[in-house]
């Protein structure tokens, strides 16, 4: 069997917890945070566990991430 390509946008924008999870950016911040509130956008900061239907379409990308 040939070896399968990591995907490398999904390399760069994520990784697995020790526990298997996926790890990555909240999304709304990449422009227009003049109309967010600042509320918004200190919630948005740091990283989040994404949710388990989006974790297994990224696992996909990540063949060879420890699980």
């Amino acid at each position: 069997m040939p070896k399968l390509k990591t995907k490398s946008g999904a390399k760069k924008r994520f990784r697995l917890t020790a526990t298997g999870k996926v790890r990555g950016q909240h999304a709304g911040k990449r422009h227009g945070m003049i109309k967010r509130s600042n509320k918004f956008i200190r919630q948005m900061r740091g990283t989040r566990i994404l949710e388990d239907c989006d974790a297994r379409i990224v696992k996909k990308f990540l063949p060879y991430a420890k699980r």
